[in-house]
């Protein structure tokens, strides 16, 4: 009797411990999974398009806590449903030049806007709610400010493309109209909404904003005889829902960004890229030490 008293005191200290690690490592699990929802999350990147400052097998930290993060359903996001996007109170502000990591914003057609929560794209901030934006001969401009924005050495090389030596680039722009003639040397002015603004709507402004009306308001939007209508409704002027911002890639003659896409809604953004935290030469496989915790700037 003793020995099977033994036996199933062994036991039963087993199963206890056992329990014990079962519940830490599922303690572990959630307080990760918090933790990639509300704090910080990483990224692998996949592209060139953002190089220098990135490169091909880099994987980034991206702090949430500066906008404050996303709560949305995800399982019906997968299933391409509509999501509504809330966010947690955020403890800073994104400012021009920092590098943004989001969802990419046009997935199946250039006419509207709808969240792929599988696809991801990092850019740098150009433009803020509330700038107006212009591009003049490759440069980026945000009237009434001086400040230096994007890679100016890709801006440089920009500038040195001629309609007969573009050199493969895509030189036409958004909002694709003939009538305006924008490409990525001269474009705009373009003024980036911001959430409560109300801009007036003619012929030339449902141009920049038609796709994100549309959005917002979840109705057709058309011009007939000049004039504007949402749905069956004339309308004249528009106050936006939501804060809007123009990013662009570092790599700019191969960056499929806001100079050809549009404007990117405040809601996509998942946070800002920091650090890199890890980075493997895809051709190789080799780690890349010279870049492991390098500052993202």
């Amino acid at each position: 009797m003793e020995y099977k008293d033994l036996i199933g005191k062994r036991i039963r200290w087993i199963a206890d411990r056992l329990l014990t690690v079962l519940f830490s490592i599922c303690i572990l699990i959630i307080v990760f999974i918090l933790f990639q929802v509300t704090t910080f999350a990483t990224f692998h990147i996949p592209s060139d398009s953002m190089y220098p400052a990135l490169q091909a097998g880099d994987n980034v930290l991206v702090n949430k806590w500066i906008m404050g993060a996303r709560i949305f359903n995800v399982w019906d996001a997968l299933e391409d449903k509509e999501v509504k996007i809330y966010r947690l109170p955020g403890v800073g502000k994104v400012k021009r030049n920092d590098v943004l990591v989001f969802n990419f914003p046009y997935p199946a057609k250039q006419d509207s806007l709808a969240m792929d929560v599988m696809l991801y794209y990092v850019k740098r901030c150009i433009a803020l709610p509330g700038d107006t934006l212009e591009i003049r001969n490759g440069f980026y401009r945000i009237r009434g400010t001086g400040e230096e924005l994007g890679n100016m050495a890709a801006q440089r090389r920009i500038s040195a493309l001629t309609e007969n030596d573009s050199r493969g680039v895509v030189m036409e722009s958004f909002p694709w109209s003939k009538r305006l003639g924008w490409t990525i040397k001269e474009f705009g002015p373009l003024p980036v909404p911001a959430k409560g603004q109300v801009v007036s709507l003619d012929s030339i402004s449902i141009l920049f904003y038609q796709h994100i009306i549309r959005y917002e308001q979840k109705k057709e939007l058309s011009l007939r005889d000049k004039l504007i209508y949402l749905g069956d409704s004339l309308i004249r002027e528009y106050r936006f829902k939501e804060n809007y911002y123009f990013v662009s890639g570092d790599n700019m003659e191969n960056s499929r960004d806001s100079r050809y896409w549009g404007l990117l809604p405040e809601s996509y953004i998942v946070g800002k890229a920091t650090r890199i935290w890890k980075s493997k030469d895809p051709a190789d496989g080799h780690i890349r030490w010279d870049r492991v915790f390098k500052k993202i700037e």
